[in-house]
């Protein structure tokens, strides 16, 4: 009988169903490279508990508490509402939405390419916090740190693409590509997850800890310089 990566990260977690627990503990104490690989996981997984303490321990930010409050909606009329709005429209606006469309595209071409983050994975890079960002966030960003040179870095996950990038003059260049993966907010294990490997890449670059969410809008407020 086979043990998948999956399964084999599931028990050392503690999250197998009673039945197939006790298959994998079986095979696992009858096999050496196994009960290593175990261990290893164990092992990671506490090393990267205390590595993120600093974030997952933050508490929850007002912003984001006050959406679970109820709220009393309003009866909007949309037919007043876009009339209104179309009334309040510049006389400019027929010509400046060509113009402005035409110097995003020069922006973008201009804007280097290949090993630089684009467009909403950007965004994402520049303005997103660990400890404020929404729930439905396309993008989560995982954590965020500091190399070796000095240079802030983000690790982010996503269904398009998974990795990490880290700040210079010209943008966020990313340092390690991953697969696209599912993420939930504060979920730092991910068993047998692509993110799981980013988030060990994460720790192999930083320098030091991991900034908590204080460090964050500081580091947010310097444009990550």
């Amino acid at each position: 009988m086979n043990i998948t990566p999956e399964e084999l990260a599931a028990f050392a977690d503690g999250e197998l169903d009673a039945p197939r627990a006790a298959e994998v503990a079986a095979m696992v104490s009858a096999d050496p490279d196994l009960e290593a690989r175990v261990r290893a996981h164990r092992a990671l997984k506490a090393k990267l508990g205390a590595h993120f303490a600093s974030i997952t321990d933050a508490p929850v930010p007002d912003r984001l508490t006050a959406l679970l409050r109820p709220q009393r909606a309003g009866v909007v009329d949309f037919a007043t509402a876009r009339e209104k709005r179309v009334r309040s429209l510049p006389r400019w606006t027929w010509f400046a939405g060509p113009a402005l469309a035409a110097s995003l595209a020069l922006a973008m071409f201009l804007r280097p390419g290949g090993d630089y983050a684009q467009g909403d994975l950007a965004s994402a890079l520049d303005g997103q916090l660990v400890a404020a960002q929404d729930a439905d966030a396309p993008t989560r960003i995982l954590v965020s740190f500091q190399n070796s040179a000095g240079k802030y870095c983000r690790a982010f996950a996503g269904e398009a693409q998974s990795g990490i990038a880290c700040r210079d003059d010209a943008g966020w260049k990313l340092a390690f590509k991953g697969k696209g993966v599912a993420v939930e907010s504060g979920d730092y294990r991910m068993a047998g997850s692509p993110a799981a490997e980013v988030l060990r890449q994460a720790q192999a670059m930083a320098a030091g800890p991991a900034l908590d969410a204080a460090g964050e809008e500081a580091a947010k407020a310097r444009g990550w310089r």
